[in-house]
């Protein structure tokens, strides 16, 4: 299954293997080059699918746990000062998607969307400092009675220049379900109450709509 937000790409990527290859059996007379030119324009179709794919995965619903909404490796673990929307100390928690990791962006936590704010911004590498600050970004905060307010923020990567979000203020919306996409390469940093617990690790790689990152 892949996103739907990478149909256009795939389609577009298809036509222009297709004829990458049909190109080469005809023009490239050199047997080995016009077979390497056909395997790059393949490994490059495979790169697109794989960096779209899908996995339909089922959350175990629990208002009490903040589940990781995307796939990675956590690269921060750390009291900050929230400055956008809490404008207090917030525990902060980050995974960071490398190019062939599942780039859906899940709900971490069920309940009403009080705040989505879209920022144009710069494309540093997603693990730089200011990243979260001065790249482009989304920042979203969802709030249920048990846990409070959680807020999310999808950063851009280097490669990255397009970030989707569905979350709109107001709606309500159903933990692990589809929240967004990051298109080629990011970051999600995750801002959490200082009491909550926190239930994974530096470097620990998660999976999004699965694993606990913290409960209350």
């Amino acid at each position: 299954m892949f996103h739907k937000e990478g149909y256009k790409i795939i389609i577009a990527t298809l036509f222009v293997v297709i004829a990458g290859i049909l190109l080469a059996q005809f023009y490239i007379p050199t047997p080995w080059l016009q077979k390497t030119v056909q395997v790059v324009f393949l490994i490059l179709l495979i790169t697109i699918l794989q960096f779209f794919r899908n996995p339909k995965r089922i959350a175990t619903l629990n208002d009490t746990h903040v589940i990781a909404p995307v796939d990675g490796k956590v690269v921060v673990i750390e009291e900050v000062y929230e400055k956008e929307y809490f404008k207090d100390q917030r525990m902060q928690v980050s995974i960071f998607m490398s190019p062939v990791n599942v780039h859906v962006t899940r709900y971490a936590i069920g309940g009403t969307v009080n705040f989505s704010k879209y920022h144009p911004g710069k494309y540093l590498v997603a693990w730089h400092p200011k990243a979260s600050e001065e790249n482009e970004r989304t920042t979203i905060v969802v709030e249920n009675p048990h846990f409070g307010e959680v807020l999310y923020r999808q950063i851009a990567g280097a490669l990255a220049k397009r970030i989707v979000n569905y979350a709109k203020e107001g709606m309500q919306v159903i933990q692990g379900e589809d929240a967004g996409f990051i298109k080629f390469g990011s970051r999600v940093d995750l801002f959490l109450p200082l009491d909550a617990e926190i239930h994974v690790s530096l470097n620990q790689k998660v999976k999004g709509g699965i694993d606990i990152i913290a409960s209350k």
